[in-house]
């Protein structure tokens, strides 16, 4: 365990000790009787020093409530030599009996709570008996000589106490105020590695819906421009023209994503449109058509279906063998749904499942799965070799209440 420094109270407590100790011995020279005052300077000298020493060594000022208390040397031995020239300044100069005040205030905090309240008791018993015995006349009521030690005492140990109670309180809040500081910055950790993950998820996506899906579509585009090269001068050219386009359209995109901006297709259009425009640079035929009341829908519904458009066509053009697609968005009052349907070959979805799992490859359909997901959306899939294929992908939108 680290001990952390001495509290502000219990530090203004010892250094309030350092004075009032001092303070009471000078009184206890300055009150004691005629012929007894060099020896009782000498005495609280030597009292004063034995303090000063122990100060010192022990160091209580910087000492914890929490650590151990009480050990023989030094902590025992200290107080046993303030006791021994404290009773013989108490026998020269009945004003000595203050300095039992503070003397048991220290032994409470040096001690701690157990071996302090013995101390503190002997004390009170030295006190007692030297005011009953050598002070007390025959005429005067010794109830003063032993209420007076008494109550100092209890105000002794109830100050202590309760100072030491309101410490220990503090560093309890203390370190639970740590422990919440630490707490929320390996919480702070885990979420900036979580958004790393996230991110990283998101971008690897959004390179597969864009850059992978028209790095296809250019290579598909070439190599038909180089089977049409010395038949079809004109259909090479103009293939290669698309070809250029989608590579500009590329390196666009790519800036895009990596600058984490709105995708290029949604740049000052509206969804459908984007779709379109994505729908045109595809080498087979696909056409686009809208259901219910066409509105803007918010940035990341629309992005995440235009990369789920853009995904699910990759797929079609890479696997499917189509001639046609159709990409049909339904608006709804809280939901929107984005169908897009083949007439390729088709296949078995739980194979197809099963060997990306296998191969860690097939990346499309759980992209378009995990997008949905993030937006608490919803996929379905239907699908049978010889049959194309039908992706619908629900998505949830606020209805903003008039």
């Amino acid at each position: 365990m680290i001990h952390r420094p001495q509290p502000s109270a219990t530090r203004a407590l010892i250094l309030g000790l350092d004075v009032l100790l001092a303070a009471l011995a000078v009184v206890a020279v300055l009150q004691a009787p005629p012929g007894r005052t060099w020896a009782s300077a000498a005495v609280a000298a030597v009292l004063v020093a034995v303090y000063v020493a122990g100060r010192r060594a022990v160091r209580v000022h910087d000492r914890s409530v929490d650590t151990p208390r009480g050990a023989w040397w030094p902590d025992t031995a200290w107080i046993a030599a303030l006791v021994v020239p404290w009773v013989v300044l108490l026998w020269l100069s009945p004003a000595a009996l203050w300095l039992a005040f503070p003397l048991m205030i220290l032994q409470m905090h040096v001690l701690g709570p157990h071996r302090g309240v013995v101390a503190v008791a002997a004390t009170t018993v030295l006190a007692v008996a030297e005011g009953l015995l050598v002070q007390a006349d025959a005429d005067d009521p010794w109830t003063g000589f032993v209420l007076g030690p008494v109550l100092g005492a209890a105000v002794a140990i109830g100050v202590v106490l309760g100072i030491e109670a309101f410490v220990r309180e503090s560093q309890t809040r203390q370190r639970t105020v740590d422990e919440l500081t630490q707490v929320r910055q390996h919480l702070a950790q885990a979420e900036r590695e979580r958004a790393v993950t996230e991110e990283r998820a998101r971008l690897a996506r959004d390179i597969h819906d864009t850059l992978a899906q028209s790095l296809s579509a250019i290579e598909l585009l070439l190599r038909a421009a180089d089977d049409a090269v010395g038949t079809d001068d004109d259909r090479a050219r103009d293939l290669v023209g698309q070809a250029r386009g989608a590579a500009r359209d590329s390196l666009a995109e790519a800036r895009r994503v990596v600058q984490d901006l709105t995708p290029r297709d949604l740049d000052r259009t509206t969804l459908v449109a984007a779709l379109r425009g994505v729908a045109a640079r595809q080498p087979l035929d696909v056409s686009v058509h809208t259901a219910g009341d066409v509105r803007p829908l918010p940035v990341p519904v629309e992005t995440a279906l235009l990369r789920i458009a853009q995904s699910a066509l990759a797929n079609v053009v890479q696997h499917a063998e189509a001639g046609r697609a159709r990409l049909t968005l339904t608006y709804e009052r809280d939901t929107v749904t984005l169908d897009v349907v083949d007439d390729g070959r088709g296949f078995d979805p739980e194979a197809v499942a099963g060997a990306a799992g296998a191969t860690g490859r097939g990346f499309g359909l759980p992209s378009v799965r995990s997008r949905a997901q993030e937006l608490g959306g919803s996929v379905a899939l239907e699908s049978s070799p010889g049959a194309g294929t039908a992706l619908a992908v629900t998505l949830p939108v606020e209805v903003e209440e008039p």
